[in-house]
């Protein structure tokens, strides 16, 4: 079960890092992209993407339930699904909302609703971090 947590949880890091810290910042600086086209952009890979995050804590739970991790990979791999958690429940639905307004034609102020989404994404980069690098000293 440790080898499958490791895998799932550097997989799932991997992932947030690509999309949150790359392609996200950078989709808006590409050539002849708008706000609406890199919003539309960004919902259909973030969709994605939660869909496939929310597969990988269903994994991680389970591979914590059958498994005998260490406290410490314990709590923190239910902090990343925590998390996720936040993000899908409470987050999303406001920055949906705000997209649709914005998609709409009104012109809004930064959310600070992304800014929350950005310090959630923080907070679940470090969790899967620690998680990941506990698991893996705990294989030897």
């Amino acid at each position: 079960m440790t080898q499958l947590l490791v895998a799932v949880v550097f997989l799932w890091l991997g992932m947030v890092l690509a999309i949150s810290f790359l392609e996200a910042p950078l989709k808006f600086r590409a050539p002849g992209v708008t706000v609406p086209i890199g919003l539309g952009i960004g919902r259909l890979v973030f969709r994605a993407l939660n869909a496939v995050e929310a597969i990988f804590a269903v994994v991680v739970v389970v591979t914590l339930v059958a498994g005998t991790p260490t406290t410490a990979v314990f709590v923190t791999a239910v902090l990343a699904v925590v998390v996720l958690a936040v993000q899908l429940g409470g987050i999303r639905p406001v920055l949906n909302r705000r997209s649709d307004r914005v998609l709409a034609g009104e012109e809004l102020p930064r959310s600070r609703a992304h800014l929350g989404y950005i310090a959630t994404e923080v907070i679940k980069v470090a969790a899967l971090v620690v998680t990941g690098v506990l698991a893996v000293t705990g294989l030897s």
